[in-house]
C-alpha cells in the first residue's frame, strides 16, 4: 500500500452499490497517475486489503471498469489500465436531463440493432464469454442478489464489442452509465429482476441462443423483447409514484381541514 494512501471508507446512507464505490475509487487512482495507462493493477488480494472489502467485490469493480473501457483483463497476466475511449460531449451530462423513457427507447433501438449485427460477427471466444456471463447471472439469482447489474452489464458489453464498431460499443457503455444515475430506471430494473428472475434469465438465454444460431432477426427480436418488461415496470413505477404523491397531498389537505372542525 502506498504510504500516502488513506483507508477506504464505504459511503453511508448511499444507494450506490459497494463495487461501484470501489470502481470509482480505483478510477480516481488511475486518473491521479498512481495507476498510469499501460500499468498493471495490483492483484485482487492486494486491492481487497487496500479497500477492506472482499475479493468478489474487487472482481465486480474490475468488471465495471472493463465495461467502461478503462481496464483490460488479460487472462493469466492481470488487469491493465488502458487509454480512455473518445467521449461524446452530449452524453456526459445526459443523466441530468434525459427522461427514463427516452433512455430505454434509445436502448431498444441501439441494442436491438447491435444484437442483430453482433449475431453475424460474434466469435467463438466471445460466445464462451457470453455464456459465462449468463452463468454468472444465474449464480447471482441463486445467491439472492438478482438486482446486481454486474453480470447483466457484462453480457450486454460482450455483445456490443462483438459488433466490431467502437461507436456502438461506446454508446451502449455510456447509456449504461446514464441508466445507473437515473433512479426511475434503476428502480424499474430492480423491479424486473426481483419480480421474475427466471424470466430475466430466459430473456438473456433467448438472446444468447440467437447469437449461437447467427440469426440477426431473432437476436434483434429477443433483445427488444427483453426491454419490453423494463418499459412496463417503468410505467408501473411512475404510476405508483404519482398515486403516492396524490395520496400525500390529500393527507395534507385532511390535516389542514379536518372533518368536523368548527373553528375555521
Amino acid at each position: 500500500m502506498s504510504p500516502n494512501t488513506s483507508k477506504f471508507t464505504p459511503m453511508s446512507n448511499s444507494n450506490k452499490r459497494l463495487y461501484r464505490q470501489i470502481a470509482d475509487n480505483i478510477l480516481v487512482l488511475i486518473e491521479s497517475g498512481e495507476y498510469p495507462v499501460g500499468s498493471r493493477l495490483p492483484s485482487e488480494r492486494e486491492l481487497a486489503e487496500r479497500f477492506s472489502v472482499s475479493r468478489p467485490t474487487i472482481r465486480e469493480a474490475v468488471i465495471a471498469l472493463e465495461a467502461k473501457g478503462r481496464v483490460k483483463v488479460k487472462t493469466g497476466s492481470g488487469v491493465y489500465v488502458v487509454e480512455p475511449s473518445i467521449e461524446f460531449a452530449g452524453l456526459a451530462g445526459l443523466a441530468r436531463s434525459v427522461s427514463p423513457f427516452e433512455l430505454i427507447e434509445s436502448r431498444v433501438f441501439i441494442e436491438g440493432e447491435a444484437a442483430a449485427l453482433a449475431a453475424v460477427l460474434i466469435t467463438d471466444s466471445q460466445l464462451t464469454e457470453l455464456e459465462k456471463a449468463l452463468e454468472d447471472m444465474e449464480l447471482e439469482n441463486i445467491e439472492g442478489d438478482p438486482v446486481s447489474v454486474v453480470a447483466d452489464r457484462k453480457f450486454h458489453s460482450i455483445i456490443s464489442e462483438a459488433t466490431n464498431n467502437r461507436v456502438l460499443s461506446l454508446l451502449i457503455s455510456q447509456l449504461w452509465d446514464v441508466q445507473e444515475e437515473l433512479d426511475n430506471i434503476r428502480l424499474a430494473h430492480q423491479a424486473v429482476c426481483m419480480k421474475d428472475d427466471a424470466q430475466r434469465l430466459a430473456e438473456h438465454r433467448a438472446i444468447f441462443d440467437a447469437m449461437v444460431e447467427k440469426d440477426s432477426n431473432k437476436a434483434r427480436t429477443a433483445m427488444r423483447s427483453h426491454f419490453s418488461r423494463m418499459l412496463t415496470a417503468l410505467h408501473e413505477t411512475i404510476e405508483q409514484e404519482a398515486v403516492s404523491e396524490v395520496q400525500r397531498k390529500v393527507s395534507q389537505m385532511r390535516e389542514r381541514f379536518p372533518v368536523g372542525r368548527t373553528d375555521l
